[in-house]
């Protein structure tokens, strides 16, 4: 291993150790405050989900299209975030000489006080990107919904940053030693083969960006010396929106932040705040997303599926995966389409990582400054659509 790797790999096991000992748990009270994506997550007219249930193959008019969909909602719903268009270019299989654009959207808000390198960043990561083949595929697990929950989450969390860090300021507290955590969004394209899976057929826009990551450096007084190294934590959402999902924890180094986000979702049952079946309703006998909290065994199955955080892994950062096992029943088929997602599970998936996000951020105290009326704090107006092994590829 090359020293600054070595060195990277030395100061993220301090910043993890240090996130791990400082994560807040969020009061029941909070826990209730948490909103859901109510009629934003319809599948014909949501705000938030519809738009992206398109066919969105790179270099297309509909990824196009569901590009300004995200630009438009953070520019206009969350101005306080920087945005930041990553662009690379590939031959696939099926282009010939033709040149394919990539086009990754990374959306950050750091402590105001901040300046570059000096803030850690909790990382939210779905592909937008959809399969060419079969002809008209959507890809609703794949993964437009896990998308629709990443917006939503950085949307009800955004209030709660800016009354947090208001607070600190006015407080007099001293924040350049106080909190330097701040949140990143990252939508990837071009997870999907053109072709058939290869390691050169794949992952094409999280190749890029975690190679310009690498190399984009910070001042030498900074504490991260590149941009992939502010990365605490890069939590990977991929084929959710299905039921009864069952997620595997992968990583034996963030079976930690694992047990967390399962300890959520328990606290998030235990006070009826999830629509999914309730513990011993489901096929499994058991309702729980994140069953291994509990797990023993020394057998960790975090190389086991490739995905779009292979080439940030491979530069020293950890991965939180959330990918169920077995996937969903429609995945890489037609059938994976809005009409079959189980809109209830969406719902759940969309409060956890919001809670998740928000014990990170370490927000207990400030999530009722989210609290004003708007869509998803209304009645739930569903599209309900009917209830979902290999992998090589997503």
């Amino acid at each position: 291993m090359a020293r600054s790797q070595l060195l990277l790999r030395i100061l993220q096991v301090l910043i993890l150790a240090n996130l791990a000992a400082a994560y807040t748990k969020l009061s029941e009270e909070s826990l209730r405050a948490i909103p859901g994506p109510g009629d934003d997550f319809d599948i014909k007219t949501g705000k938030l989900l519809s738009p992206i249930l398109i066919p969105r193959v790179p270099g297309t008019p509909g990824s196009i299209a569901v590009q300004n969909h995200f630009l438009n909602f953070f520019k206009s719903k969350l101005p306080k975030w920087n945005v930041e268009l990553q662009n690379s270019t590939s031959r696939t299989p099926v282009s010939g000489n033709k040149e394919i654009p990539f086009v990754n959207l990374i959306f950050t808000r750091d402590p105001p006080w901040t300046t570059p390198g000096f803030s850690s960043r909790l990382t939210l990561v779905a592909h937008y990107d959809s399969k060419l083949t079969p002809a008209g595929f959507i890809g609703a697990t794949d993964s437009a919904a896990p998308c629709a929950m990443i917006m939503h989450a950085a949307r009800s969390i955004d209030a709660a940053l800016t009354a947090k860090w208001d607070k600190m300021q006015a407080d007099g507290m001293d924040v350049e030693f106080e909190d330097q955590q701040g949140i990143q969004v990252i939508f990837l394209d071009g997870e999907e083969a053109f072709k058939v899976w290869t390691s050169q057929d794949s992952l094409y826009g999280a190749k890029s960006l975690a190679a310009e990551m690498e190399t984009t450096a910070f001042a030498a007084q900074s504490t991260f010396h590149n941009a992939i190294s502010t990365i605490s934590l890069f939590v990977l959402l991929d084929l959710l929106g299905a039921d009864d999902p069952v997620v595997p924890s992968y990583f034996k180094t963030t079976h930690w932040a694992y047990k967390k986000m399962a300890n959520l979702e328990e606290r998030l049952r235990s006070l009826s705040l999830f629509e999914s079946a309730s513990k011993g309703a489901s096929r499994r006998g058991t309702a729980s997303f994140l069953p291994d909290s509990d797990k023993k065994s020394n057998r960790w199955l975090g190389g086991a599926i490739e995905d779009d955080h292979l080439p940030f892994m491979e530069r020293g950062v950890e991965i939180l995966h959330i990918i169920p096992s077995p996937f969903p029943r429609v995945w890489h088929t037609r059938e994976d389409d809005g009409a079959h997602l189980h809109i209830p599970s969406v719902a759940d998936w969309s409060k956890l990582i919001t809670g998740f996000a928000a014990e990170w951020m370490e927000l207990e105290g400030f999530l009722n400054a989210n609290h004003t009326p708007s869509n998803h704090d209304r009645e739930r107006k569903y599209a309900r659509g009917p209830h979902a092994n290999e992998k090589s590829e997503l």
